[in-house]
């Protein structure tokens, strides 16, 4: 087989909208599925991408990749070529899609999902202005029946009758790479500081399960909780999804009770939404990456 000569291919934006979608999803695999190509096609153009540049973009992990340094230089470089060129199309099929669409997004998704979501939809409609609020996941309902926002992403255990989910991961135990719990010891928890289905779960499973714990930690923002985990000060319990690097899933191995899957249902003010509306709807349908489900 002739070897591919890094001169002979061409740095396109297919490779690089491929090099994206990596990026977002973390796992060659969800994002082949999320471009719809195979994944030795993904791992093929994500090879000529790094021959081409003479580079290596990522490193392998246990639950899929992480971008090198010269990784992170190119995202921002390929996110503002791609945002370019999107932008040059949609002026040329003249899109008449304006207005202003009011989002909510929980703010444990804000930092991972959302970039992604607003990036092709600013992409593919350029006219329409979009207000984002990240906040409590809980908070976020009444906004949109108080007419406060347009739509939401609302985060509920399981599934429900009038909310029907569009995505789906399973809830686990988190903690720093090192943190072991002492037997001897109640489990040091760190919890959001406000009554909710999510602090809820996690004191009634440890409860059930006989296991004695202390509130070590308490936060109103998932970035607190995080933190408090990340240091090994206190363990917490997040979407599957959004497991750092700096920590470990928890289990039964650990002593842990097993948790509930969280479902994502997205909520919306008017029976009857406009069109920019419609198509951000589609755009977070889509926008969220599929999730492994628990074995």
């Amino acid at each position: 087989m002739k070897k591919i000569n890094s001169d002979d291919v061409p740095l396109n934006s297919d490779l690089l909208r491929t090099f994206l979608a990596v990026v977002r999803h973390r796992n060659v695999t969800h994002a082949a599925e999320a471009i719809h190509r195979t994944q030795s096609a993904v791992s093929v153009q994500i090879k000529r991408l790094e021959e081409r540049l003479n580079t290596k973009l990522f490193l392998r992990e246990s639950r899929g990749v992480s971008l090198t340094e010269a990784g992170k230089q190119l995202q921002q470089e390929a996110e503002r070529i791609i945002r370019d060129i999107d932008q040059v199309a949609a002026t040329f099929k003249c899109d008449p899609m304006g207005g202003i669409v009011r989002v909510g997004i929980p703010d444990d998704y804000g930092s991972d999902v959302l970039p992604g979501i607003l990036s092709e939809f600013a992409a593919q409609h350029p006219l329409v202005e979009v207000y984002v609020r990240c906040e409590f996941g809980t908070d976020l309902r009444s906004a949109v029946e108080q007419g406060d926002l347009d739509l939401a992403v609302w985060t509920q255990e399981g599934s429900s009758i009038d909310a029907p989910t569009f995505f789906e991961e399973q809830t686990v135990w988190a903690c720093a790479q090192r943190f072991v719990i002492d037997r001897d010891q109640s489990i040091p928890l760190a919890l959001f500081d406000r009554s909710c289905w999510w602090r809820n779960m996690a004191i009634d499973a440890l409860e059930q399960a006989g296991l004695t714990y202390r509130i070590a930690y308490s936060s109103e923002s998932v970035s607190g909780v995080k933190a408090a985990i990340s240091s090994g000060l206190a363990v917490g319990i997040l979407s599957r999804s959004t497991v750092e690097s700096s920590m470990r899933v928890m289990g039964i191995k650990d002593g842990l009770p097993g948790l509930p899957r969280t479902g994502l249902s997205l909520l919306q003010h008017s029976k009857t939404p406009s069109a920019s509306i419609s198509a951000m709807a589609d755009a977070i349908r889509h926008g969220f990456p599929k999730i492994e489900k628990a074995t």
